[in-house]
């Protein structure tokens, strides 16, 4: 299967909605179908904030990737942080994830990113594989924090 790879818009939501339900629940995150629209149409609409990728066939698409922007001055200027990745399960397997970041990492880079980000769950070794092969290290002198504001 090819990763196309395409920027979702507004007209995307109603699809993009039920890829993040799909993600969320394999996660095991609670979220109200008006929390996840409000979190999705500014992304959609200023892409100033950052982007969404929908990846495979435009009227069938089997993942999205979400990129956020960030600006830090220890990165050298603006960053991407890898806020959601998902592939459905019956699609894994088969380089779809490898192929959408290496069409991604150039493309952000040629446009200017300094860096990409992301977080990853400790026991989630094919994910940490796939990423260590995208040359993605761990930073071992810190941890990440966070507070739900």
């Amino acid at each position: 299967m090819s990763a196309a790879l395409y920027l979702a818009n507004a007209d995307d939501l109603t699809v993009l909605q039920k890829l993040v339900a799909d993600y969320h629940a394999e996660i095991g995150l609670e979220q109200s179908e008006d929390t996840c629209q409000n979190a999705l149409l500014p992304l959609l609409q200023d892409s100033s904030l950052g982007a969404i990728y929908l990846i495979g066939p435009r009227r069938g698409p089997v993942g999205y990737l979400i990129l956020s922007f960030i600006y830090s001055v220890k990165m050298g200027g603006v960053s991407g942080v890898i806020d959601e990745f998902f592939i459905r399960p019956n699609v894994r397997g088969r380089g779809v994830a490898s192929e959408v970041l290496h069409k991604l990492i150039p493309a952000l880079a040629s446009s200017g990113l300094q860096a990409l980000q992301l977080e990853i769950g400790k026991d989630h070794s094919a994910a940490q594989r796939l990423y260590a092969r995208m040359g993605f290290r761990a930073h071992e002198d810190c941890h990440l924090l966070s507070r739900q504001l």
